[in-house]
C-alpha cells in the first residue's frame, strides 16, 4: 500500500478538510475561495462541502468530477502539515 493513500477526511470546517493517511500521517487541507472555480465550483456549497469521503485512499465528493490528488497532498502535508489549495 502507497503511504500516501488517505485513510480518513472529515470536513473541520469550511473549506477545510482533515486527513489521515495509511502511514499515520496526518494534516490539513485548506481550499482558498480562489481555488473554487471550475470542478471545485461544487465546493463553495458547505452542506455538499461535508459529504467528502475516501474513495480507494483518494478523496471525493459524491456524484462530483471533484477528487484530490493524494500524492501531493502527502507531500505538501509531509512538508508543511497544510496542504492549501490556492
Amino acid at each position: 500500500m502507497n503511504p500516501w493513500n488517505v485513510q480518513h477526511v472529515e470536513a473541520t470546517g469550511d473549506r477545510q478538510l482533515a486527513v489521515i493517511f495509511a502511514d499515520g500521517l496526518a494534516g490539513v487541507v485548506r481550499f482558498s475561495e480562489s481555488h473554487l472555480h471550475g470542478v471545485f465550483e461544487a465546493l463553495r456549497e458547505p452542506s455538499f462541502f461535508r459529504q467528502v469521503f475516501v474513495e480507494h485512499g483518494t478523496v471525493t465528493w459524491p456524484g462530483s468530477q471533484v477528487d484530490l490528488a493524494p500524492d501531493a497532498m502527502y507531500d505538501a502535508i509531509k512538508a508543511n502539515g497544510t496542504w492549501v489549495l490556492q
